[in-house]
């Protein structure tokens, strides 16, 4: 356990799936995870779903994602426009399934802005990048006077819609997906490189704490309201952590959600975001 080298998003919807672990974890940006898990850096990691849709090697813990089944709160895309008038929107590219996520919605719809690429993690802009290849861009605190619209995930789209809520309008992805395909989607799951050994004891012991922290959802509020207090963030409150976790998100990865993530896979090959390959998920 101690020699696994193991690592996180670092973002509150993980907390169910690794609060309680008991060795050192790695947190980062999704982004940069899928980078050190690809490398052999990672033996561990709960990362984008996109990353294995690109490199399907790895063995997914069965049962267990981040996902929703309508909105999920935290994955959107903050306009003042209406989205089929946006001529850009700017990306957050810290985690690569949101963005194709997005890139997949807009083509369905027939949607055509100007997507261009910032720094992983940021709230604010700068003047428009090339989106391919990503680069640095963002600078923070000044999206509230840039025209255009953003995609904002995780921690920084929380924090941003309460305290810009007066100003923009959020199209949630995750509730654009469900009225367009019907399905859950998947957006983190536990991936385990494939030389690891014991990898049916890993995703036991993952499972173990899922159900354990979903079962002890109270004390896990408390502990992420103390966490954004102390980091001056009075307005997310127990209950915007209640509904968050126990509406906007599920934590399962069962038959819907892999048709939803299958669904996904074949849109990103209808764009050409991925190559056209049978997928099979190795689940443990």
């Amino acid at each position: 356990m101690n020699s696994l080298r193991i690592g996180c998003v670092k973002y509150l919807n993980a907390r169910p799936l690794i609060r309680g672990w008991p060795a050192k974890v790695d947190f980062d940006h999704p982004s940069s995870l899928c980078k050190r898990l690809a490398s052999g850096e990672l033996d561990v990691a709960l990362v984008s779903s996109f990353e294995f849709l690109r490199n399907p090697i790895y063995r997914i813990v069965d049962n267990v994602s981040i996902s929703s089944d309508g909105p999920v709160y935290s994955v959107v895309v903050a306009h003042r426009r209406a989205i089929s008038k946006i001529d850009e929107i700017k990306l957050d590219p810290a985690s690569q399934t949101a963005v194709n996520l997005l890139r997949c919605l807009l083509a369905e719809l027939g949607i055509e802005p100007c997507l261009v690429a910032g720094v992983p993690g940021s709230a604010g802009c700068e003047p428009a990048v090339p989106v391919s290849p990503p680069q640095d861009g963002f600078a923070v605190a000044n999206f509230s006077t840039t025209p255009g619209a953003r995609l904002l995930i995780g921690d920084q789209a929380i924090r941003f819609r309460q305290d810009q809520a007066d100003e923009f309008q959020f199209w949630d992805l995750g509730e654009a997906w469900k009225k367009l395909i019907g399905l859950p989607f998947v957006y983190a799951i536990w991936l385990i490189r494939p030389e690891i050994a014991d990898a049916k004891k890993i995703a036991n012991q993952l499972r173990a704490l899922r159900d354990g922290n979903l079962g002890d959802l109270g004390q896990l509020i408390t502990d992420a309201v103390a966490g954004v207090v102390e980091a001056s963030h009075p307005k997310i409150t127990r209950e915007f952590f209640s509904r968050y976790y126990r509406e906007y998100l599920r934590f399962s990865f069962g038959e819907k959600e892999k048709e939803g993530l299958q669904t996904f896979a074949n849109l990103c090959a209808k764009h050409g975001l991925l190559e056209k390959r049978t997928l099979a998920f190795n689940v443990v």
